[in-house]
């Protein structure tokens, strides 16, 4: 017998799977559930943000289980979560949603490895279509050399610097560098560290420096928006301690910041600052629509627009963003349409998922292997098709 998630091919379109999701009747909290809401990661987001979540309320069958069925193209990959509730549905404010995140679990049979969560969540189960991206660097492999991770604070941030396997060798050095802003969340939560190893053992990168910055604390706001003082002490005190430490290179076109949504903002605006020391920014979902008009005189993507209207900076890019991203799809197409226009060496993907882990783990290897390998084939700047919104059938 067939397990879940049962993935079934569309019989009306090829290119679309049909997509089951399954939760046992089994009691919560001492007595049936009422119901069970499903979470697929930036989908759900989507209906919550237009405040009707009836979409993705699983029905209840005649064995007693629940289940939900979504129409998803076949190169689809999103985390989600099952939340089995008691009483009424769960309403759509940030109080309701929160609560939503706390208590929502991964679903009992998913058949990938799970994606851990950080501050006390549980984790989340992960679905890939057949033709989602290959994701080759992301899982620990045996037999791979492993770096070593080292805490450290840095001008009073703590910053976790991974060294590559040999570091240190009097053959080794200078080091190429990786910035990864969000560190707490890919070294702690998401151990890139398997990640940086598989590449380096695959020879995709060179070896390199990471260093995973924390920044998501109560200063994330204002850090990572482009914030000039937090770029210059990347640039002016990060950069140089780790030369000095570590033997990392102060060769702009070997290094590399990366970030993820305001992290993606920053990672392009700290090329843009200090194309001296950062000459490739990989950002992923990036929040170019930065700032809100309301909340700042020049209006809306004002990264984007200073592209636009400045010199040529000598800096190479990755960027990519989810075609579910509803929010930063259009953002991120003007951003590229930009750097294209004005003749930057720009790497750019559109991928089919949302703003999300599952996806930007195997987009990080990939923008690190394009920027830092040595002759990495460039990635096309064609855009996938948009597949439209996914659609729940069931």
């Amino acid at each position: 017998m067939e397990t879940p998630p049962l993935v079934a091919p569309d019989p009306d379109d090829p290119a679309y799977r049909l997509v089951t999701l399954v939760h046992p009747d089994e009691p919560y909290d001492g007595d049936r559930c009422d119901g069970v809401l499903a979470l697929l990661h930036t989908v759900t987001d989507k209906d919550r943000h237009s405040g009707d979540l009836t979409p993705h309320l699983m029905k209840r069958q005649a064995d007693g289980s629940w289940s939900i069925t979504y129409r998803l193209r076949a190169d689809h990959r999103a985390s989600y979560q099952l939340y089995p509730f008691r009483g009424e549905a769960p309403g759509t404010t940030r109080p309701d949603w929160l609560r939503v995140l706390d208590h929502a679990r991964p679903d009992r049979y998913d058949t990938e490895p799970r994606l851990p969560a950080r501050d006390g969540r549980h984790p989340s189960s992960v679905l890939s279509l057949p033709d989602a991206p290959a994701q080759p660097y992301v899982r620990r492999r045996e037999g791979v050399p492993r770096g070593r991770t080292v805490p450290h604070t840095v001008a009073g941030r703590r910053v976790d610097v991974h060294l590559p396997a040999g570091h240190g060798r009097p053959d080794g050095g200078p080091y190429r560098v990786a910035v990864l802003l969000d560190g707490e969340m890919w070294g702690e939560v998401l151990s890139v560290a398997d990640t940086l190893d598989n590449l380096t053992a695959d020879g995709a990168i060179p070896p390199t420096v990471a260093l995973l910055v924390h920044t998501m604390g109560p200063g994330r706001p204002d850090d990572l928006s482009c914030n000039p003082d937090f770029v210059d002490l990347l640039a002016d005190r990060l950069l140089p301690w780790a030369a000095t430490v570590f033997g990392a290179t102060t060769d702009p076109a070997h290094t590399v910041v990366a970030g993820q949504s305001a992290g993606g903002l920053t990672a392009a605006y700290a090329a843009y600052r200090r194309p001296d020391r950062f000459g490739n920014a990989l950002s992923q979902s990036g929040s170019f629509w930065w700032p809100d008009e309301t909340e700042f005189d020049e209006g809306s993507e004002w990264l984007t627009r200073r592209f636009a209207a400045e010199e040529r900076r000598a800096a190479r890019f990755y960027v990519e963003v989810g075609l579910q991203e509803w929010m930063l799809l259009t953002q991120n197409r003007h951003l590229r349409d930009v750097l294209l226009a004005r003749g930057y060496d720009l790497a750019y993907r559109e991928f089919n998922g949302g703003h999300d882990y599952a996806c930007w783990r195997g987009g990080l290897a990939d923008g690190l292997a394009h920027l830092l390998g040595a002759g990495t084939p460039a990635v096309s700047v064609a855009s996938a098709g948009a597949p439209g919104s996914p659609e729940r059938t069931m």
